[in-house]
């Protein structure tokens, strides 16, 4: 073979090559999960915006809406190809799907076994929770609480004080997923940090109490997260799940006196003082599965 011809048919193996690898990337899948809360989206201070009693909730889920919007094409710019959402605040039912892209999958309503994460699984290369809030035990954030502002005093995992962030990174991380980015106020992004790594963190609003904050617009919270899920996405590899050593225990501390007192009635659960009861759970989706009923049941239930 003479040298020219050598050096075109090189140069075509490489071209093959190149193309060929080019494809496989683009044929890769790359699977997000998204929680959503409305207690850490921008311009969300108290009750007013956050159940359909409140004169600014149509508004509030619009914000949420659109946060959750601006993430998602973020991350299609970022190669991802398949999005599941859980819709985790109130009743499950505050984002506007109709405005979401058809290809994207919207878990809704209660009750479900794994609470906010429902629809995580294995399969998923990476969490994000959007508009989540600062747990019950933080003297700071907006609407600082655990799963029930008005039941739960505390939460610990393994003798750890947990914000919700912290439950669901657990669960996320018993399927091997890494939580890298949460959006909220500054008290949020800072205690999810502090118990799950140093995870991408866009800050919407800066708590002054518990029903007060300096909060950005939605258009400039929209242009925010979008910017952290890309800074996210580029350093995938950075990230590690979150895992609690097996078997979990889960301490909880009621506000009122009752509720641990009748838990106890069950022969899994233990009464440790007064307000507070530990179940010991197998992994985290038998936590979750308890933490659902624990907060889910009433006798009364229908249909």
């Amino acid at each position: 073979m003479k040298t020219l011809e050598v050096r075109v048919w090189l140069a075509t193996c490489v071209v093959l090559t190149l193309s060929f690898a080019v494809a496989g990337a683009q044929d890769e899948e790359l699977r997000l999960f998204f929680s959503v809360d409305m207690e850490g989206v921008v311009g969300v201070v108290t009750a007013d915006q956050l159940g359909p009693d409140g004169f600014e909730y149509q508004k509030a889920r619009e914000w949420m809406t659109g946060e959750l919007l601006a993430a998602i094409e973020a991350a299609r710019q970022e190669g991802v190809t398949e999005i599941v959402v859980a819709d985790s605040h109130g009743n499950g039912e505050n984002l506007l799907i109709d405005r979401l892209p058809e290809d994207v999958l919207v878990v809704r309503s209660w009750p479900r076994p794994l609470g906010m994460m429902q629809g995580i699984d294995s399969t998923f290369d990476a969490a994000v929770f959007l508009g989540y809030h600062a747990g019950t035990s933080n003297p700071d954030g907006v609407r600082a609480h655990t799963f029930s502002s008005t039941r739960l005093a505390d939460v610990r995992l393994n003798g750890k004080s947990v914000p919700e962030g912290g439950v669901n990174a657990a669960i996320a991380g018993h399927f091997g997923v890494p939580v890298i980015m949460v959006s909220g106020d500054d008290a949020t992004v800072e205690q999810i940090r502090s118990v799950i790594g140093d995870i991408e963190g866009a800050v919407v609003k800066w708590h002054f109490s518990f029903h007060s904050a300096k909060t950005m617009t939605p258009a400039a919270s929209y242009e925010l997260i979008g910017e952290t899920i890309k800074k996210a996405l580029r350093r995938l590899d950075d990230f590690e799940p979150f895992v609690v050593s097996t078997p979990v225990t889960l301490d909880v501390r009621f506000k009122n006196y009752r509720p641990s007192q009748i838990l106890a009635y069950l022969p899994i659960v233990e009464r440790t003082d007064s307000h507070s009861i530990r179940y010991v759970g197998i992994d985290m989706v038998d936590v979750s599965k308890f933490l659902q009923f624990m907060n889910g049941y009433n006798a009364g239930l229908e249909p």
